[in-house]
């Protein structure tokens, strides 16, 4: 009864993924500028 244990797979990202992550910290960044300049210049 001994049972192989299962390699974990390797996770890799395609590379639209990464840069669709990079996309949305850059809109993430921009509304977090924003909202701060508008509370700041309020």
């Amino acid at each position: 009864m001994s049972v192989p244990e299962p390699e974990p797979p390797r996770y890799e990202p395609p590379p639209s993924v990464g840069k669709l992550m990079l996309w949305v910290l850059l809109f993430v960044l921009a509304a977090v500028v924003v909202v701060v300049g508008g509370v700041y210049f309020s």
